[in-house]
């Protein structure tokens, strides 16, 4: 009784929250005095550069030695800055160690970059 009771109230509660969310607004225009004025918009695209790169300073040999001693926690992808990987490699324990193996294997190669640019110092 109380299950059926509390969905009902939640169908109708979802019921009145969708038609009162999506009736349509009306605008009304503004009448405007009869001398008009015109505008121009000049566009400009500035180009803004970063005061520093942040894949700067990452060296691929201390990469490799974080994938080699604790991979299983993920550290070296938060090194290299891919952070939601690194959760899921800390969560996962490196998934039981196979996406460790494979990421020493991609670092030793170069496969696997910093997220945004490349290795400062390599191998």
């Amino acid at each position: 009784m109380k299950f059926t009771l509390l969905t009902l109230m939640l169908f109708v509660l979802g019921a009145v929250t969708i038609s009162a969310a999506s009736f349509p607004v009306e605008r009304t225009a503004v009448e405007t005095s009869s001398i008009e004025v015109q505008e121009t918009v000049e566009t400009r695209t500035e180009v803004v550069a970063l005061p520093f790169n942040p894949a700067a300073g990452k060296s691929q040999l201390i990469a490799l030695l974080l994938a080699g001693f604790v991979g299983a926690l993920g550290i070296h992808r938060f090194y290299l800055g891919y952070t939601w990987q690194g959760v899921v490699q800390l969560l996962t324990l490196g998934a039981c160690g196979i996406w460790s193996l494979i990421d020493l294997i991609r670092i030793i190669t170069g496969d696997l970059q910093p997220k945004n640019g490349s290795y400062s110092k390599t191998l």
